[in-house]
């Protein structure tokens, strides 16, 4: 790995690491908070909500696109200032009360997703605007992995040491990280590492402009069939996902017991999965990557349809959930690394923004109805449904695998 390489992965692992800090919060120690507290099934799936930001984000994506600094940096010039508003956000949550004041502790998380998913805009046209072609499989590894700890921090290692620092030491903790991150910031000289790029997009595209390439795009031959790519293929785990955690909480785990198990041991497997699909991608055709891991990810979804029918105890929680985040992280990194690469570097952040609200929009949903309908039926219903959305979705790999062999040989099409 060269230097430049290195001094890429850093700044972006940097930045995504931050990301992940106050969804890693929302995503893994808020459901069992508010389980704990005795929020309903339907009230934590719809609490998911929180995070619409981040579906909602490619209606200002444009605006990151067309605006910014060339002398201070085009991409820093709204990451420092997203930075620090997501430090000040964290840093009133230390001053709430969960127990009293829950409403504005989850106004606050809210507006810790709208900082951190308009800061990911820009995070992500950076991405694209640093890494070749041959380095998109190392990038997204960094992506992954750095958004990963940052919710392996916020949402495991942050929460347990909430035991002695308490929950004011969690937030405080968060924002000193946030900070520190924004001194990395200011000190990594964009214009330098994004010359290439720049000399290619001088000019900033207008809005209008911006709009109109990115409508272009979808017009293409087969791009409906790769937005349903994008945005069914986590439909099934993420179902699984939001009700795996109540249903440890239903079963009579501790809270600590979960948080070590899911968002620590769970998300240190995940890191592992990430690096291990960033580094299939890098080897192999990126769509065969995609395909490989899905099929592998299928197999843990349906460990956890089996525990809910049998008694979970430690040793298959703990084998199941380090399964389901490995695969499912390996196929996350698989995934990003093949919609970089379809992305029109011209309007990179408002591109790629698309698909990942795409993916995002896809996803959403079955988190929302997820504990309705487990209110209405039971555990082992929603895991069975979740494994066989797992395995419907295998079925889009034919239509994608015949849109790339026609890229590659139009005749072939």
């Amino acid at each position: 790995m060269t230097r430049a390489l290195s001094r890429k992965l850093a700044i972006l692992w940097v930045l995504y690491f931050v990301q992940g800090l106050p969804f890693g919060f929302q995503a893994t120690a808020l459901p069992v908070y508010l389980r704990s507290a005795g929020m309903s099934l339907t009230g934590i799936g719809l609490a998911t909500a929180l995070s619409i930001p981040w579906m909602l984000k490619i209606f200002w994506a444009p605006l990151v696109d067309r605006y910014g600094s060339e002398a201070f940096g085009r991409r820093r010039s709204w990451i420092v200032p997203l930075q620090f508003a997501l430090a000040a956000s964290t840093a009133l949550a230390a001053f709430v009360n969960p127990e009293g004041r829950l409403n504005l502790l989850l106004l606050l998380v809210l507006i810790m997703n709208l900082c951190a998913a308009t800061m990911d805009i820009a995070v992500d046209g950076l991405a694209v605007d640093l890494l070749g072609e041959r380095e998109l499989g190392m990038g997204n590894i960094a992506q992954v992995v750095g958004y990963k700890i940052g919710m392996l921090t916020g949402g495991g290692l942050l929460v347990w040491a909430s035991g002695r620092i308490g929950w004011e030491g969690l937030f405080v903790v968060m924002t000193l990280l946030i900070s520190a991150s924004m001194v990395f910031s200011l000190s990594y000289e964009e214009r330098r590492h994004t010359a290439a790029t720049a000399a290619r997009v001088r000019n900033h595209p207008s809005v209008r402009a911006v709009v109109k390439l990115l409508r272009r795009w979808v017009s293409v031959p087969g791009a409906g069939w790769l937005l349903v790519f994008i945005a069914t293929y986590k439909l099934g785990e993420n179902m699984a996902d939001t009700m795996f955690k109540p249903f440890l909480v239903d079963a009579g785990f501790a809270r600590e017991q979960i948080g070590l198990w899911v968002g620590t041991w769970g998300m240190l497997f995940s890191i592992a999965g990430s690096v291990a699909g960033g580094y299939l991608a890098s080897r192999t055709d990126l769509l065969r990557a995609v395909g490989i891991t899905a099929v592998l990810r299928a197999f843990p979804v349906a460990g956890e349809w089996w525990l809910s029918m049998v008694n979970p105890t430690e040793a298959k929680v703990v084998v199941v959930t380090s399964a389901e985040h490995f695969f499912g992280g390996a196929l996350t990194t698989a995934m990003f690394a093949f919609m970089m690469s379809r992305v029109d570097r011209r309007i990179a952040a408002t591109n790629f923004t698309l698909l990942a609200a795409i993916e995002v929009w896809g996803k959403q949903p079955a988190a929302w109805v997820s504990g309705i309908v487990t209110d209405a039926t039971s555990y082992p219903f929603i895991f069975g449904l979740a494994f066989a959305l797992s395995v419907a979705y295998l079925a889009l790999l034919v239509p994608l695998g015949r849109m790339r062999r026609a890229e590659r040989d139009p005749r072939s099409g």
